[in-house]
C-alpha cells in the first residue's frame, strides 16, 4: 500500500516545507512564485497520498492557500509601489529642474530691501477683513505700518517700497515683518512667507529638496507659491 503524507493543518509546518532548501545549496525559496510553485506541488501530493480516513481538513487547506496568495500579493504590491516612487521621484527632479532660479515664497518672516524694493508673502488660513503689516529693523524698530486691505484664504504676496512711515527710503539690507488679521471681531491665522531663490535641486534619501536661498533646504510642499 502506497505510504500515506500526514496532513499540514498548520500554517508554520507548511511555510517550514516551503522554505526547506533545495539541491545541494539548502537556499531558501528566493521569491513569492518559487514558493507558490513548491507549495501547489506539495498540496498536489498530499491530496494524492492522503488517508481516506483522515482527509485533509478542508479550512486549513483554505487558510494556507489565502496566505501563499497574500505573500504573492504583497510581493506585487512592492515592486508596484517601488514603480511608483520611481516615477514620483522622476516627477519631482523635473518640477525642480524647472524651479531653478525662481524665486518662491515659503515660511518666514525676513524681508531683504534692495534697489528700494522687497517682496514677501502672508498666508491666511481663512478670509480676513483687513490684514495689518508691520516691518522692522534689526534692533526692532518699527519702520513701517501699514494695512494690506481684506484678503481671501491662502497665500498673497506683496511689495514693499522700502520707505518708513514718513515717506523716506531706509537703507537697504535685511529687515522682518509681523502680520495681524482679523476677521471682524475674531484673530485669524496668518503666517509670514519670506522670499527666496531656487538654487539647487538636492537628492537625499526622502526624496529630493529645493536649496532656496535665505531659508536652506526645503520640501516642495513648503513652497507656498512661486512668483
Amino acid at each position: 500500500m502506497a505510504s500515506v503524507l500526514p496532513a499540514i493543518s498548520a500554517a508554520s509546518t507548511i511555510f517550514s516545507a516551503l522554505n526547506a532548501g533545495s539541491g545541494d545549496s539548502g537556499t531558501a525559496a528566493t521569491s513569492s512564485e518559487e514558493v507558490q510553485n513548491r507549495f501547489l506541488k506539495l498540496l498536489v501530493t498530499q491530496l494524492q497520498n492522503q488517508d481516506p480516513l483522515n482527509p485533509l481538513d478542508n479550512a486549513a487547506v483554505t487558510t494556507q492557500v489565502s496566505q501563499i496568495s497574500t505573500v504573492t500579493g504583497i510581493e506585487k504590491l512592492n515592486t508596484t509601489l517601488e514603480a511608483l516612487l520611481g516615477s514620483y521621484q522622476d516627477a519631482q527632479a523635473m518640477q525642480g529642474a524647472s524651479l531653478m532660479g525662481r524665486n518662491v515664497l515659503t515660511a518666514g518672516s525676513r524681508l531683504s530691501l534692495a534697489a528700494g524694493q522687497a517682496v514677501a508673502g502672508v498666508q491666511l488660513a481663512e478670509a480676513a477683513d483687513q490684514v495689518k503689516l508691520t516691518i522692522v529693523d534689526g534692533a526692532g524698530t518699527v519702520v513701517q505700518s501699514q494695512n494690506l486691505g481684506a484678503r481671501d484664504a491662502g497665500s498673497f504676496s506683496f511689495a514693499w517700497d522700502g520707505r518708513n512711515d514718513a515717506g523716506l527710503p531706509v537703507a537697504p539690507g535685511n529687515y522682518s515683518f509681523r502680520v495681524n488679521a482679523l476677521r471682524g471681531a475674531d484673530k485669524v491665522a496668518a503666517e509670514p512667507l519670506q522670499l527666496g531663490t531656487v538654487s539647487a535641486l538636492v537628492r537625499t534619501a526622502k526624496g529630493f529638496e529645493l536649496d532656496v536661498s535665505g531659508a536652506g533646504r526645503i520640501r516642495f510642499d513648503q513652497v507656498q507659491q512661486i512668483l
